[in-house]
């Protein structure tokens, strides 16, 4: 009576005890040779109390960009871009792989109807019968089938944090775009007014050549201002087209005029500045820092499936249903039948196999340990490099700033000079030559600082969540 439970039971506990055992290695010792702090610059940060300390993960994309066509132009983005959309079927595909591998530590059970049918010398005979059957479960005793799990398990994390790298690229692709294209805009604006004041010159030094107020060489080297804005001009208009087809790949779609940028860049990059006093871990949150640890790990659980195979492993085969030699009294009484076919594979001689698929194992844990060991180091040194330039192009822009105000009122003055004939036209040449330079390159400047923001932004973790922790907080 006791004998089916008993029996029950003792299967149970092999189940249990199969799956506890592993011979992957515990941990690997990561020595990324990364300094211990951050830069002075962002070590230091911003002591005011108003300022958040929360990680710069934790912004939301949102947050950061309040431009609503900026996010507007985002979302879409994020709907329609098809590089995303592969990053997700990649999540996808890694998940149902996971799904499969999983299955293989628990038994499955089939229904299974057969009939044979048999002769030759002998009278022809035959059987049928119909079964519940297990078919070759592993009792997984030293853990090769639960590493093999584990490892499929953290592929499927390293790829959706592949996804998240991805959406966070994505993000910041497009807030790159749309400022690049808001900066050629308002170069392509400075341009033409440029274009249309130096026509208008040259239309008044033409007229006072004829009367003789001035020189052929004042209207040449007018003409020279005239055809350098000009070339501009085309120039700039081909940029901005480039940077419109940008704009309509990474959003997979049309992009409709209101959403382009049509302000002056200083009112269009509005960023959210970035918390100061962020803690050093931060690096470990990027999404490609993760995917390495995860990858590092299925490397780990694929050493201890590689050791597992070195050791003996038992099958376990059984059925139980009816049979009987003929189909119509297959389930009568006395027809009754069971099998039970244990199997255990010990392995001897595999001509290196094993011992090779081992060392490619351990070679692979290396690999992904170094890889791991390089992003770290990659988001450090990016996120050094972003810093370096935040303060730079801080004081780059408001000495570029200067410079504008600065040559614009040499410009006047030139042109005061010269209508009054105190100064000649090639004086006033330059001083045009100077001011509109230092426009251009003040949209330059102010380009490379909001596309450093956004960078930082990036290395450091954020722009993958669309909402977060607000990073401005009232003080207590």
């Amino acid at each position: 009576m006791h004998k089916p439970s008993t029996a029950g039971l003792a299967l149970a506990m092999i189940l249990v005890l199969s799956g506890c055992a592993t011979l992957a290695p515990r941990g690997s010792e990561v020595t990324p040779s990364i300094p211990s702090q951050w830069p002075a610059s962002l070590a230091a940060g911003d002591a005011s109390p108003a300022r958040a300390v929360a990680d710069v993960a934790d912004i939301g994309w949102r947050e950061f960009f309040p431009d609503p066509r900026l996010q507007t132009l985002i979302t879409q983005s994020l709907d329609n871009n098809r590089d995303l959309r592969v990053a997700a079927l990649n999540v996808v595909r890694a998940r149902a792989q996971y799904r499969i591998q999983r299955a293989d530590r628990l038994p499955s059970f089939n229904v299974q109807g057969q009939m044979t049918r048999s002769g030759g010398d002998v009278p022809v005979s035959e059987q049928f019968s119909a079964n519940l059957g297990m078919a070759e479960f592993e009792l997984d005793l030293f853990g090769r089938v639960r590493n093999l799990s584990d490892a499929a398990l953290q592929k499927y994390f390293a790829e959706t944090e592949n996804r998240r790298g991805a959406q966070l690229t994505l993000v910041a692709e497009v807030a790159n775009a749309w400022l690049t294209l808001g900066a050629d805009r308002e170069q392509l604006r400075i341009a033409q007014a440029t274009l249309a004041a130096h026509e208008d010159s040259l239309r008044l030094i033409e007229a006072r050549h004829q009367r003789g107020g001035s020189s052929a060489l004042d209207v040449s080297q007018a003409r020279t201002l005239v055809e350098t804005a000009r070339t501009d001009v085309a120039r700039f208009t081909g940029q901005v087209a480039q940077d419109r087809n940008a704009l309509v790949l990474l959003a997979g779609g049309p992009v409709e005029e209101d959403l382009l940028p049509q302000d002056n860049l200083a009112d269009i990059a509005a960023l959210r500045p970035l918390p100061a006093g962020l803690p050093g871990d931060v690096l470990l949150r990027r999404p490609d820092v993760m995917a390495a640890e995860h990858v590092l790990l299925s490397a780990n659980a694929n050493v201890g499936a590689a050791r597992a195979a070195f050791f003996p492993s038992i099958q376990l085969t059984g059925a139980i249903g009816s049979a009987s030699t003929e189909l119509s009294g297959l389930f009568d009484g006395g027809t009754r039948a069971w099998s039970f076919i244990p199997r255990i594979t010990l392995p001897i001689f595999q001509g290196g196999r094993l011992r090779a698929n081992l060392g490619m194992a351990t070679a692979d844990q290396d690999i992904a340990l170094a890889q791991y060991e390089k992003a770290i180091q990659s988001g450090f040194r990016e996120v050094a490099d972003a810093l370096a330039l935040s303060d730079s192009l801080d004081g780059q822009l408001a000495s570029q700033r200067a410079l504008v105000s600065a040559t614009e009122q040499a410009e006047r003055l030139s042109q005061a000079r010269y209508d009054a004939g105190l100064d000649s036209f090639l004086t006033l040449l330059d001083a045009r030559r100077a001011a509109y330079g230092a426009r251009q390159t003040l949209v330059n400047t102010r380009l490379a600082q909001q596309s450093n923001q956004v960078a930082l932004y990036k290395v450091l973790g954020g722009g993958w969540r669309e909402g977060g922790l607000a990073h401005i907080r009232p003080q207590q």
